[in-house]
């Protein structure tokens, strides 16, 4: 009989909880001694799978350079800028995410946001726990309807068809730009238009594109500058995308005329950031995919993918164009 394929757990979860998890497989977890770029050095040399980590630890290629036995990487996640992609082609290991997973649950979190930015809905709330009456002072802050508002998308995923769908079910006008360019039948009913003319149309810009080295600072001072007067931005992706200095100083300024948050350059989002201080950015702690229903897919993806893996079934979603079906070393 073979021996259990070893698994090392980066995700902040507990170890007898992960060992349940895969306890119907050959597999035996582990995890490092502690939440520490070097523990997970020490950790990985004998790792044959990696289940990645989503709140701060990264696989660095120096680490991945010491795991001769890495077969496999599973991304507890969408977002891969946490895995140096680039090492871990170089070393011929495949690396997969759990695309789709949280897709509902982002695309919601879009549309609430939407809501929430064009009613100032935070805004109002605050004030009235103050003892306000901010009654008359909302329509003045600008906003109103989504039905009739133009909508730019930014990112044609499965996040970003869903967030199509539903701001075209509520009567907005929508269009997106992607870099593989889609008609409008295969994203949401929205249809592409070059970059730059979407963002001069868009009174809402909704960013959920992937981070790369080709998205990032996508959104800079020069394209904010080029959205209508009092648009506002919403950004479900990755804090690099947007530039945030210069959307709080198009805010500050009123060329903007707000913006909702649930990612930042820097996470957790610092305490002495001037993003905490103006109340026309709704702020949300990286919490859009968040959901009951998107966790339970996630692990659901996790697990199925570990399973195919040590079965020799080809896994889903491999990001990094390498062979899905999985090797022993």
């Amino acid at each position: 009989m073979d021996e259990p394929w070893k698994l090392l757990a980066l995700a902040p979860l507990d170890v007898e909880l992960l060992k349940g998890l895969f306890a119907d497989m050959p597999v035996e977890v582990v995890v490092p001694a502690e939440r520490t770029a070097e523990a997970v050095t020490d950790a990985i040399v004998d790792a044959e799978i990696v289940m990645g980590d989503w709140s701060g630890l990264r696989l660095s290629a120096a680490q991945i350079a010491a795991a001769k036995r890495l077969a496999f990487v599973q991304q507890p996640s969408v977002g891969v800028d946490v895995l140096d992609l680039d090492a871990l082609v170089a070393a011929g290991v495949p690396a997969a995410n759990a695309a789709g997973a949280n897709a509902i649950s982002v695309a919601e979190w879009c549309i609430g946001a939407a809501y929430a930015c064009l009613r100032w809905l935070a805004w109002a709330d605050h004030q009235m726990r103050d003892g306000g009456w901010p009654q008359m002072d909302i329509a003045r802050r600008g906003g109103g309807e989504l039905t009739g508002r133009r909508v730019g998308i930014i990112g044609m995923g499965q996040i970003g068809v869903e967030c199509a769908k539903r701001f075209v079910a509520v009567g907005a006008d929508v269009a997106h730009w992607s870099r593989t360019r889609r008609d409008g039948d295969e994203a949401g009913g929205a249809p592409w238009l070059e970059l730059d003319e979407l963002i001069a149309r868009s009174d809402l810009l909704v960013i959920v594109i992937a981070l790369s080295p080709e998205t990032r600072g996508l959104i800079h001072a020069g394209r904010l500058a080029a959205l209508p007067k009092g648009a506002y931005v919403i950004n479900a992706a990755r804090g690099g995308i947007v530039d945030e200095d210069a959307m709080l100083a198009a805010i500050n300024s009123g060329a903007l005329a707000g913006a909702a948050l649930d990612v930042y350059a820097t996470e957790p989002l610092p305490v002495d950031s001037p993003l905490r201080s103006e109340d026309r950015v709704l702020l949300s702690p990286h919490a859009g995919g968040a959901t009951r229903e998107a966790q339970g897919r996630l692990i659901r993806a996790v697990i199925d993918n570990v399973r195919r893996a040590v079965t020799g079934e080809p896994v889903h979603h491999v990001v990094n164009g390498l062979d899905p079906v999985i090797r022993r070393r």
